[in-house]
């Protein structure tokens, strides 16, 4: 009885030791490379490579593995998509792992980045099936997580260079102003009906206000050009040209002198205005106009092209009639320049009467001023005198945003979107504020419609960070010294070059100082690390709390150098 009791254990024990010997251990975290060994947030995800290799007898050939990766984070875990291997013996349409020879494989993936993230840990599931039966390996870390240098966007666009409404204010304006007097054909004398036009009496009015207002109003010449039709000969044409041309600059000085104006009359003549004429017909509804352009690409005899128009008797008619006559003519432009207001002439008006001041020259004024309280004043004047233009909006906007508050900004800018909405510094603030938000798409669609404003490159430096894209941001955002090129170059690895921008930062805040202790942990620069440390903390102490979370100093946080430092 004992020895068949014997026998049963001992078959017991066999079948419990083959049943045990066909399951796989577990893996070790030696088994695995993460790439980057630590994680690291590139735009809004986390990306990862991961290679890994099966040992030798390792897989069982009956058997389904099933690997999942999980970032666990406090307070919740982010999973991927899992990888399937299987064994040998098993029918499927995984991947097959030799039981005797192992295998490596690579699975790559990327983790939707949220701030939780800063402090997490990538691990390794490890599921398997069996036949019927289903159970799991120990878990395996396999990397820390993760770096999230690439978020400070929202701390350096803080202090980027925000889109201003400029003015278009000019202290001395260029003004022409034309007339024309039209003749008879083939006639250069100017009768009195021609001298009495509006535009003539317009032109004449005009010289006198200038002579008489030489402290605003500077008279550079008159330009005179006479013109022909270009019917009849070229020889006549001319001779009708040159006549309509003396006779017209010979009317321009004495009305000149009868204004007392000092200057120069300019002349000239085109005895046939073929371009003139080419104009008129394209502008006009003439039938058949396509074929009459079509003769002026082909022939460039001036005879041959009046004698092949000339042919088209549908519409010759019409020429004569709507065409030509509004071509034996004389130009005449005035040119002279309006001298604006000086600056104390324009801030003294401000201050006694600022209804007296156009929009340009209110706009104007808070540039000259270099008082901000006056500058915010005045932009709230301008809002109120003229609340149709969206630019004085658009720049209490700059001021709000400069001050952090963020939310008058974004009052300002939803009021001055309304008054133009494809205006191009309102469109780049938006995304500023966007960013500042995380609303990566939200500020690509602001900052593409913004892309025309002065301040659109920077802007799109800035997003190209949001985005991960570092070495188009560092393109763009050039050799400018701002915490936002310098975090390009630092994420780009350019570390020589973001030291350099660094250093030439002309107003250094907290973010210029923490970005140096960043440099300094990524070049083991101990001193530099400390150094920025210690200006960040002074500047904003909660960046001692974000040091010690912040794993570019991982391997500093505990020292003695490091704790006095964010103490």
């Amino acid at each position: 009885m004992l020895k068949k009791l014997s026998m049963l254990l001992s078959l017991a024990a066999v079948i419990l030791l083959s049943s045990c010997s066909s399951k796989m251990g577990g893996l070790e975290s030696q088994y695995f490379t993460v790439t980057p060994a630590v994680l690291e947030v590139v735009g809004t995800q986390v990306p990862v490579t991961i290679d890994g290799r099966f040992p030798q007898n390792f897989f069982n050939k009956k058997s389904v593995l099933t690997i999942t990766p999980v970032l666990k984070y406090d307070g919740g875990e982010a999973v991927s998509e899992p990888v399937t291997f299987q064994g040998e013996k098993v029918l499927g349409n995984n991947r097959t792992v030799s039981y005797e020879k192992g295998g490596s494989f690579t699975m790559r993936m990327n983790f939707d980045y949220i701030p939780a993230m800063a402090k997490s840990a990538l691990y390794l599931r490890f599921t398997v099936v069996k036949g019927k039966k289903t159970y799991t390996l120990p878990e395996v870390k396999v990397a820390d997580g993760c770096i999230s240098t690439s978020q400070l966007y929202k701390n350096t666009v803080t202090t980027a260079n925000i889109a201003v409404a400029e003015d278009a204010f000019q202290r001395v304006i260029k003004k022409a102003l034309q007339a024309n007097i039209l003749f008879l054909i083939q006639q250069t004398n100017l009768r009195n009906s021609q001298l009495t036009t509006a535009e003539i009496k317009a032109l004449s009015d005009s010289m006198s206000a200038v002579a008489a207002d030489t402290e605003r109003k500077i008279f550079e010449n008159v330009e005179v050009t006479a013109y022909a039709s270009p019917d009849g000969t070229m020889l006549l044409n001319e001779g009708v040209a040159t006549g309509r041309e003396k006779n017209t600059a010979q009317y321009i000085r004495r009305q000149m002198t009868k204004a007392k104006l000092d200057g120069h009359v300019d002349s000239d003549y085109t005895a046939e205005d073929w371009e003139g004429f080419k104009q008129l017909v394209m502008e006009s509804n003439i039938p058949d106009k396509d074929v009459i352009l079509r003769v002026l690409s082909m022939y460039t005899d001036p005879e041959e092209r009046e004698a092949q128009i000339r042919s088209i008797s549908t519409v010759y008619a019409e020429l004569v009639d709507e065409i030509l006559p509004q071509l034996r003519r004389a130009r005449i432009v005035m040119n002279y320049l309006v001298v604006g207001r000086s600056d104390d002439e324009i801030m003294a008006q401000y201050s006694s009467d600022p209804k007296q001041l156009t929009i340009e020259e209110l706009l104007y004024a808070a540039v000259i001023s270099e008082d901000k309280a006056e500058q915010e004043k005045i932009f709230k004047t301008a809002v109120r005198l003229y609340p149709n233009d969206y630019r004085a909006y658009n720049n209490l906007a700059v001021m709000a945003y400069n001050k952090g508050d963020y939310a008058t900004a974004a009052d300002y800018l939803n009021k001055a979107i309304k008054l133009d909405p494809n205006a191009p510094e309102v469109n780049v603030n938006l995304g500023y504020l966007a960013l500042l938000k995380g609303d990566i798409a939200a500020a690509e669609t602001y900052m593409a419609k913004g892309a025309s404003a002065k301040a659109g490159d920077e802007a799109l430096g800035n997003l190209y960070i949001a985005q991960g894209q570092y070495v188009r941001a560092a393109d763009l955002l050039g050799a400018q010294a701002t915490n936002s090129s310098a975090l390009a170059q630092l994420l780009n690895k350019d570390y020589s070059t973001a030291r350099a921008t660094l250093e030439a930062v002309k107003n250094p805040d907290a973010n210029t100082y923490y970005l140096m202790a960043v440099l300094g942990a990524r070049t083991n620069n101990a001193a530099m690390l400390y150094d920025g440390l210690k200006n960040a903390i002074k500047l904003d102490p909660s960046m001692a709390q974000k040091a010690v979370a912040d794993l570019e100093f991982a391997k500093y946080v505990g020292n003695d150098a490091f704790n006095s430092v964010i103490k």
